[in-house]
Order: structure tokens, then C-alpha cells, then sequence
């Protein structure tokens, strides 16, 4: 059996396991600052790799007992340009790439470790997903949520400016690819055709943002964007991250007439971000109970995937975690019985 297969097995394995739905992590930067991190920069969270990398493990670990089925790593805005702009050598950036796998995977396996070692428990060996921001979460300039790459960026831009990241953070052994806030067609092609080039044997998510709840940022719609999608092999989900949760269930049944692929969605807490002003607008969002009242209506309508996005918490996750897998529980009461 190939590695690509096996590789696709252990999400299958997992979201079977999880009753159906399995539960990503949430907010990462959110965590960070909550426990005193300073990452008002260009590279964000991934800034804690540099200074802070303990502080990461830590957040790992605080998602993972909260029930997360999925750590996805920090290396969202983790780019070799990022980091070279900080005045770091090609080698200590690929280093650091290495290491926001290496430490998920870490806190992964201690945390397993320990929960072989007690019983009643209700968790699963959590896979790590590694997770590869758009070229404009890249930027720092909001264009992630516009799409607005401006003219001078083709898709043969893009596939160099994210081919050497792919290639490090595969290296370093995630058991999932993670593409986020994808915010248009362009860079979703260029995402497979990479993933073909490079023979990528580990399975794949791209997610997009939207910011109308039916159309990616760019204004194409999401029709345009799921038939590249649909006809790679390398792409196992496909879904939709930090947009607001109210978005999720019209976009997850309009996903479920648009590809066979499993859906992932992880909103964020519906709170609006203004890339400029570079800090978060008072609007309406959900706290945990309305991720409770939502999240089996997402399961339900074809969500395989679930967890949250910005300004979401352990707190979520632990909300979602429970109410999902509720469900397990009563089914795996009813086969005994």
C-alpha cells in the first residue's frame, strides 16, 4: 500500500472513529495572545517560533485536551520571505518550518502517551495537519479576504512562492496538508497543480474565506473553484475556514452539490477583521453555545471536519467536541446493548 493511501486511511480512520465528524483545534493566535504573546507582526503567530516556541506546545496541549481530533500547526503565516525579512538564513527559516511540525507532532504524542496510560477516556490519537497560509495572509495586508493580488501575480508566482514551504513542511512529517484562506481560483489551481509536481503523497485540504457567504473573496464562485479542485487526487477535503460562522451551513449544503470530496468548515467567531487597522471590529459572533447549537447542524447537513478559526478557544473546541460526540457515545451505547 502506498504512503498516499495509508496516509488517507488515518483521516478516514479518524473521522469514523469520531462518530462521523472529527473535531479540529481553533483559534491559534488567539491563544497565544491570551497567554501574554506580543505578535502584532507580519508573521503573527508564527513570530512564537522564533521567541516563543514552548508557548506553542502549550497551546497544542490546551487544544488537545479539549477534545481536538486535529491539531493543524502555526505555521500559517510561517514563510521563508517572512522570515529572511527578519534577517534569518535560509537555513534557520527552514528550520523553524521544521519545527512548527516537530512540535505539534510532539505535543501530539506526549499527550497521547499519557492518555494510554488512564482509562475512561474518550479521545483519539490526534493527527497533525500542517498548515499553509495564502499568499496574501503572507502579504499581512488583508488581501486574503479580497483575493486582490493585483496584476503581476500569475499562478507560476505563486506555485514558487509556496513551493519551498511544501517541500519543508512535508519533510518534516505532518500527517496532513493544510491550505487555508485560499481567497480565489488562482491560487486554488495553483495548490494542485503544486501538489502534482511536487508528488505530494500526503492527503490535502484547501480551504477558502468568504466574506458574502456564497462566493470566494475574489467574487468567483465557488462552482469555478471546487471543478479544479474536484479533479485532483491529491485533495481529500475541501471546505471553508475563518469566515463567520452564520456563513457555514448555506456554504456547506452548496459545497455538498459541488464535489464528493469531504467538507471541512472552521469559522471564526463572526467577529470582523480589518487588515489595515490590523485588529478586530465589534460585530455580532458566537460564543460556545451557539457553536453547541450549530455544530451537529453541520455534521448533519455533510461537515466531515469541524472546528474554529480566529477568536475561537479551547473553550469552543471543547463545546464542539462534546456535542459531536454525544452521538458516539449513544451509538456505541446502543451496540452494546
Amino acid at each position: 500500500m502506498g504512503r498516499e493511501k495509508v496516509h488517507a486511511l488515518l483521516l478516514e480512520d479518524l473521522v469514523e472513529k469520531s462518530g462521523g465528524c472529527a473535531v479540529l483545534d481553533g483559534g491559534f493566535a488567539t491563544q497565544l495572545e491570551k497567554h501574554g504573546a506580543s505578535i502584532n507582526d507580519p508573521l503573527w503567530s508564527a513570530l512564537c517560533l522564533i521567541k516563543e516556541p514552548d508557548l506553542i506546545k502549550r497551546v497544542h496541549l490546551e487544544y488537545l485536551e479539549a477534545g481536538a481530533d486535529i491539531l493543524v500547526t502555526s505555521s500559517y503565516q510561517a514563510t521563508l520571505p517572512g522570515f529572511l525579512s527578519k534577517g534569518l538564513s535560509v537555513e534557520e527559516a527552514e528550520s523553524l518550518l521544521e519545527k512548527s511540525v516537530t512540535i505539534a507532532v510532539e505535543a501530539r504524542d506526549e499527550f497521547w502517551a499519557a492518555m494510554k496510560r488512564s482509562s475512561g477516556h474518550n479521545y483519539n490519537k490526534s493527527l497533525v495537519a500542517a498548515s499553509i497560509g495564502s499568499y496574501g495572509a503572507y502579504l499581512a495586508d488583508g488581501s486574503e479576504y479580497s483575493g486582490n493580488y493585483g496584476p503581476n501575480v500569475t499562478i507560476e508566482k505563486l506555485k514558487d512562492f509556496h513551493r519551498r514551504r511544501l517541500q519543508v513542511l512535508v519533510e518534516a512529517g505532518p500527517d496532513l496538508l493544510a491550505f487555508e484562506t485560499i481567497p480565489n481560483k488562482l491560487e486554488a489551481r495553483a495548490c494542485v497543480e503544486l501538489l502534482d509536481e511536487e508528488n505530494i503523497e500526503i492527503p490535502s485540504w484547501i480551504c477558502f474565506s468568504s466574506v458574502d457567504g456564497e462566493n470566494a473573496p475574489s467574487g468567483e464562485s465557488f462552482r469555478e473553484c471546487l471543478d479544479i479542485i474536484n479533479k485532483s487526487t491529491k485533495v481529500g477535503a475541501v471546505g471553508i475556514n475563518c469566515a463567520p460562522p452564520h456563513f457555514i451551513l448555506s456554504l456547506i449544503q452548496r459545497f455538498k452539490e459541488l464535489t464528493d470530496k469531504a467538507i471541512v468548515v472552521y469559522p471564526n467567531s463572526g467577529e470582523i477583521w480589518d487588515g489595515t487597522a490590523k485588529r478586530w471590529l465589534p460585530s455580532k459572533c458566537f460564543d460556545d453555545a451557539k457553536f453547541v447549537q450549530f455544530a451537529p447542524k453541520w455534521r448533519d447537513a455533510g461537515a466531515k471536519l469541524i472546528g474554529g478559526c480566529c477568536r475561537t478557544t479551547p473553550s469552543t473546541v471543547r463545546s464542539i467536541s462534546k456535542v459531536l460526540k454525544a452521538r458516539k457515545s449513544v451509538s456505541n451505547i446502543r451496540q452494546i446493548a
